[in-house]
């Protein structure tokens, strides 16, 4: 790599460090400081954790090793911000992350940016040895973070869903169009590459790219809307056990889950909690914070599936990465509305649910050292979903990119898209 082709990537890169650091102060602004301790799911962390834990992983992983002399800001927070890293050492059970009101958000504040002011001491006197060293490590730590943010949006909408008062967050312009009608989309079967084959940044399960064979299918052109959703459950679709996987039916009774998360129902008609409050439900808008037991559940009652990981990638070939994303600013999914592809929302709105486990590709190896816990070690037992949603960053997506969650997990913005064989 030619010295001044490192110079700008430095540049660049550190710029992209401390736009996403600052980023918290915008969404943080609507909070007050009770807000910020606050755990209303095992699966979920309070948001003053987010802020921590995503200090310490450069401070665990970067500053450590290549800051000389550097000294830890606190002894203790090693052990209460550390997320699920093993070789790291000791870490507290997630489901009891609530429980830490101290240190106060102040401190964590300091914290932060005791770390932001070291981080840039250390790159920006680097040579161009150690910054090839630390680049992966740095991109892995921006969108680490970035990943933290979305999942701050996801459990602050849960912890005040949980309030009698249901806070708003922020005011949503909700759109209230009529959606494209629904459709589907053929493609022929035929051997494609499936995984990340560039020279930015990926990680280490999205690759390697292979050779994947796909049989002809089709694909709905849009995600599955409020209104339709709601024809399943007016049909019974949470009271017969025909539609539903054995885990997934002993799910729902034992949750005693008649709708969506976030739906209630009025003596009128249905409401929906969003980050802009409670509102009546739009049956345009698309299904949102859905299981995949639900996702799974109607497609069956359709009469069809679930789409693979590897044809949805082959869809999103072709499409542009476009759509209602975090830098929009309305955390919530918009109706699908035509926008000159064929296969419309392929990005932003909705994680969308596929029946692909999330596991290996052929010839997978994790990343060495502590970061290899970053996604290997949970291929097990989780689905994988695309394409983002309306609370992930824009340019923190990619064709391949593989999200994964439990089956069961519904707190998260995720929907979904059909697909069906051809015979």
């Amino acid at each position: 790599m030619q010295e001044s082709d490192v110079e700008s990537i430095h540049q660049q890169t550190v710029e992209n460090f401390n736009k996403v650091r600052s980023h918290w102060a915008y969404l943080c602004k609507p909070l007050v400081k009770e807000d910020y301790v606050l755990q209303t799911a095992a699966g979920a962390s309070p948001p003053k954790w987010h802020m921590a834990h995503t200090t310490w992983f450069f401070e665990q992983f970067i500053l450590n090793n290549y800051f000389r002399g550097y000294q830890v800001y606190h002894p203790d927070y090693h052990f209460l911000f550390n997320s699920y890293y093993n070789s790291a050492g000791d870490f507290i059970d997630r489901h009891v992350r609530g429980m830490i009101s101290r240190p106060t958000i102040d401190e964590v504040n300091s914290y932060r940016a005791y770390v932001d002011e070291h981080m840039n001491s250390l790159l920006n006197q680097l040579d161009d040895h150690p910054f090839e060293e630390i680049h992966p490590l740095l991109q892995l730590g921006i969108n680490h973070e970035q990943q933290h943010q979305e999942l701050f949006l996801m459990d602050i909408k849960n912890i005040f869903y949980q309030n009698p008062i249901r806070p708003v967050y922020q005011e949503i312009d909700y759109s209230h169009s009529q959606p494209v009608p629904f459709d589907w989309i053929e493609s022929e079967a035929g051997m494609i590459t499936i995984g990340y084959n560039g020279d930015g940044f990926c990680y280490d399960n999205e690759q390697p790219a292979h050779k994947t064979y796909i049989h002809a299918c089709k694909m709905a052109n849009r995600l599955i809307l409020n209104g339709e959703y709601l024809e399943f459950m007016e049909a019974g679709g949470y009271t017969d056990s025909r539609y539903w996987l054995s885990d997934g039916w002993d799910t729902i009774n034992q949750n005693n889950w008649q709708a969506p998360l976030y739906w209630d129902k009025t003596e009128a008609d249905w409401e929906i909690f969003t980050l802009g409050g409670t509102r009546k439900l739009n049956e345009n808008e698309p299904v949102c914070h859905l299981s995949y037991y639900e996702a799974d559940a109607f497609a069956r009652w359709k009469g069809v599936r679930l789409p693979t990981e590897f044809e949805w990638e082959r869809y999103a070939a072709n499409s542009k990465i476009e759509g209602n994303f975090m830098d929009n600013g309305g955390y919530h999914p918009k109706t699908p509305m035509q926008n000159g592809s064929q296969v419309l929302h392929l990005f932003g709105d909705l994680w969308e649910w596929t029946q692909s486990p999330y596991s290996g590709y052929p010839g997978y190896e994790s990343l060495a050292d502590g970061v290899g816990e970053y996604n290997g070690k949970f291929m097990c037992n989780q689905f994988v979903l695309r394409g983002g949603c309306c609370a992930t960053p824009k340019n923190h997506i990619r064709k391949t990119y593989r999200n994964f969650y439990y089956p069961h997990d519904r707190w998260a913005f995720t929907g979904l898209r059909l697909a069906k064989n051809i015979k």
